[in-house]
This record gives structure tokens, C-alpha cells and sequence, in this order.
């Protein structure tokens, strides 16, 4: 039984979805950026997200997020408008609890519902498990960028996954 509901993200849960992410950003090559974001950074994401058409979930636990997922443009050529980037992020004491699955089932429908062709997941490596949780839900690696984001001093490569919806 999951003890957390999805629902539509709001700017409102800018703070709690700043806490999942900055450690990611701060201490890990998961993320590229270098900086966490603040708060208000993140409402004005959600804000630009849901404002562009994409959707922006939030799994919510007796109302704290404890993970997010959102879709966004793949690339701004017009050709590019049917295929979408997506990503999901878990707070470290929600993984592997099947959030981040619920998440992306409950994302990928709305993209589908949404008439998107394909979605996209970059994966900096190593990150076994995020590559587990793709192929869980149906995603198909398609290729890697070698050496391509440099942080903490070392260069990082990125997995790229695939899903036909």
C-alpha cells in the first residue's frame, strides 16, 4: 500500500522539492548544475513548466513532497515539438520505495494523454540505480555522451534512454 499521493505540483511546493534537489546538486554528479537552486528559483521552474504545457508532478507524504517529475521541451527545433525530456528526483529516504515508479507511470500517461511521441532521460553515470528505475518503467538506452559534463573535477558521461509513448 503507497502512502503518498501524486498530484500536480504548485509553486507552493518549491521548498520541500529545493530540499530533494539541492543535495543532489551539492554532492553528487547527478545533476550538472553547480549551484543549488533556491526556493524561489524552483517556483519560478514549476511556474515555467506547467505555464509551457508540461507536466509537473509531486508525490506528496502527509504533506511534504518526497519526490518530483517533470517533462519539458526536448529541443526548441520545431520538428523536436512531439518529443519531450523528463526526469525524476527522490528524496534519499523515499528511494527504492516505489515512488519514483509511481511517479513516472502517472507522468509517462499524462504525456501520452498529452499525444507526445517519445521521452528522453539523460542518466549521468554511474547511477545504477535511476538506470534501473528506466528500464523498469520502459525506457530503452539508446547511446551515451562520453566525457561531456565536467564536475567535482572529472569528467562525467551521460546514458541516454528512450520511451515511445
Amino acid at each position: 500500500m503507497q502512502d503518498f499521493t501524486i498530484r500536480q505540483a504548485l509553486p507552493l511546493d518549491a521548498e520541500p522539492i529545493q530540499a530533494i534537489y539541492a543535495p543532489i546538486v551539492a554532492d553528487t554528479a547527478i545533476s550538472f548544475e553547480e549551484t543549488p537552486p533556491t526556493p524561489q528559483e524552483m517556483a519560478g521552474r514549476i511556474t515555467a513548466t506547467l505555464d509551457q504545457g508540461y507536466p509537473y508532478l509531486v508525490a506528496d507524504r502527509a504533506g511534504i513532497a518526497i519526490a518530483y517529475a517533470y517533462a519539458g521541451p526536448h529541443r526548441t527545433r520545431p520538428a523536436y515539438r512531439w518529443s519531450v525530456d523528463v526526469t525524476v528526483y527522490v528524496a534519499k529516504e523515499a528511494r527504492e520505495s516505489g515512488v519514483g515508479r509511481s511517479l513516472y507511470s502517472q507522468l509517462l500517461a499524462s504525456l501520452r494523454q498529452a499525444e507526445f511521441h517519445a521521452a528522453f532521460a539523460g542518466i549521468a553515470l554511474p547511477n545504477p540505480g535511476s538506470i534501473a528505475l528506466h528500464e523498469a518503467v520502459g525506457f530503452e538506452h539508446v547511446g551515451i555522451y562520453c566525457q561531456v559534463g565536467y564536475k567535482f573535477g572529472r569528467w562525467h558521461d551521460v546514458s541516454w534512454w528512450q520511451r515511445t509513448l
